[in-house]
């Protein structure tokens, strides 16, 4: 389905699509299955019902790449009260960043400066997650990240296992602690900068958890979150935790809201930390090709929509 993946990124950065597929009512039915919906109250209420099941959240408003300071500003003004509510009604819930949602693409001191407002009001003990977006960008994130545990800032950032380079991140950031998510990727990459083959991807995902859960990673403070709907490298990850003594609450893994549910009930039903992506906004587009592309075979769940309109 290699050649289904490629059509699906490329559709993600169509802005002919972007534009106007999101008016078909078949395209908002087939999209609701991974999102709540598109206001910070939809979220919160899936927060609010993931808290009653022993499920945890990460909130994160689509968008990307924005055009003016005025945008990221504004987009930082919308964590901030999303940060504020967190606070005062005591949810269980923290935040994902994209930085060219704050502003990477204009200037990467005032994005900077967007994300380290955000981590002076974050509650304690909260981390605020920085997201990982297309290659080009990788450079300029673990350089905002660095800073901000350099700093001090309670900050995770993600990873990808597609990316060729990625292997000696982990091992340049682990001294550093904090936090890192573990993801496998979903943009459209040349393969001299990124693995082709899901099973060369796969492996990589497996030896950088490896390193994640490993006990250099453990010394240096730093929290592990995996993040993969895959069973078979759940499964693969847990059975060498197992090995190696590591408690079943020693486990974290993230995945996204509609996706493994029933996964998501064993592991918190198991005592590993279960949580759970949880995205809203209009900007739903470029995410949900994404989001398609990760697993090919669920465009059949898109067709199923357009015959039933």
């Amino acid at each position: 389905m290699t050649w289904a993946r490629t059509l699906l990124l490329q559709a993600a950065q169509n802005r002919w699509l972007r534009e106007r597929a999101p008016q078909y009512s078949f395209v908002k039915r087939g999209v609701a299955r991974f999102m709540p919906g598109e206001s910070a109250e939809d979220a919160f209420r899936a927060v609010r019902e993931l808290q009653a099941k022993g499920i945890g959240a990460v909130l994160t408003a689509l968008g990307e790449n924005v055009a003016d300071r005025a945008e990221a500003e504004a987009e930082t003004s919308q964590y901030t009260d999303i940060l504020g509510k967190i606070w005062v009604q005591r949810i269980p819930a923290e935040i994902s960043v994209k930085l060219t949602h704050l502003g990477l693409d204009l200037d990467k001191e005032f994005c900077f400066a967007n994300l380290s407002r955000l981590i002076a009001i974050s509650p304690t003990g909260k981390t605020v997650w920085i997201d990982m977006e297309q290659s080009s960008c990788v450079d300029a994130t673990l350089e905002i990240y660095r800073r901000a545990r350099e700093a001090g800032a309670n900050v995770g950032v993600c990873l990808q296992s597609y990316l060729r380079r990625t292997e000696e991140d982990v091992r340049s950031l682990l001294p550093l602690g904090g936090a890192i998510r573990l993801v496998k990727g979903a943009y459209n990459e040349t393969p001299e900068v990124a693995f082709p083959h899901k099973r060369d991807v796969d492996e990589n995902y497996f030896r950088i958890a490896q390193t994640l859960l490993g006990e250099d990673a453990r010394r240096a403070g730093l929290r592990a979150a995996i993040a993969t709907h895959d069973t078979r490298i759940i499964a693969r990850i847990q059975d060498w935790a197992a090995a190696n003594g590591l408690a079943k609450n020693q486990l974290e893994f993230q995945m996204l809201y509609g996706i493994q549910r029933a996964e998501q009930l064993r592991l918190a039903a198991e005592g590993c930390r279960s949580i759970v992506l949880v995205a809203y906004g209009k900007y739903w587009f470029p995410w949900y090709m994404r989001r398609l592309a990760e697993r090919p075979a669920n465009v059949w769940f898109l067709a199923r929509n357009f015959f039933s309109r």
